[in-house]
């Protein structure tokens, strides 16, 4: 899978708005234009789940309460990042420091092997002829395809038992399984989480 270059796509509209205003998940999708918002992120639970039912998770509630990704940004605007190039140097300085910050970017331990559903968008790693068997699920349509990849902690690393079919990148999701903290590097993002014995269904309200 081939993407655009990230630096045609670091000065868009809708990282601008991710960046400067510190939007994540699903608010941030919203602000950067309907057409691309994820499916309606079910409210974090406040309590226990039934016995044997997931707990329904948002992506806001994935990123900690006093990380404000946008502070490394204060001066973007100021610069007039809007109006770089690709060929500009201060363009891959800005994406390279993005990057870092993003990358590196916290998690919370409140869901650690809990039982968890969430819905999301495919971002595929590995899919063939006997179905999909890893992907990044991500909480913005098109986030490491057509956008650069979203802070790590609103990417989530899932590798299936089992590979299955009727799933491609891009599609909407629900996704269940065990939460894990764990970071790891893959070829379209680096994820602050993983689901163990996850299992996927297609996206409905």
């Amino acid at each position: 899978m081939k993407r655009p270059s990230p630096l045609s796509r670091l000065v868009s509209a809708r990282l601008l708005c991710l960046v400067v205003a510190g939007c994540l998940g699903l608010p941030a999708a919203v602000a950067a234009g309907k057409e691309n918002a994820a499916p309606p992120a079910a409210k974090a639970s406040q309590g226990k789940a039934a016995s044997g039912k997931p707990l329904a998770v948002s992506w806001d509630s994935l990123v900690p309460a006093n990380w404000d990704p946008s502070a490394e940004f204060a001066d973007l605007f100021a610069d007039g990042a809007e109006e770089w190039d690709d060929s500009d140097p201060r363009a891959q300085k800005l994406y390279d420091r993005m990057r870092k910050v993003w990358d590196s970017a916290p998690t919370v331990n409140d869901y650690q092997g809990k039982l968890v559903r969430l819905p999301g968008y495919v971002v595929a790693l590995e899919d063939g002829k006997d179905g999909l068997r890893e992907l990044l699920l991500v909480p913005n349509f098109g986030a490491c395809i057509h956008t650069p990849p979203p802070p790590a902690n609103q990417i989530i690393h899932i590798k299936l038992e089992k590979p299955v079919k009727g799933f491609a990148s891009l599609d909407a999701v629900w996704a269940t399984g065990e939460l894990q903290v764990a970071r790891q590097n893959s070829e379209m993002g680096v994820s602050g989480y993983s689901l163990r014995n996850a299992r996927l269904e297609p996206y409905k309200e």
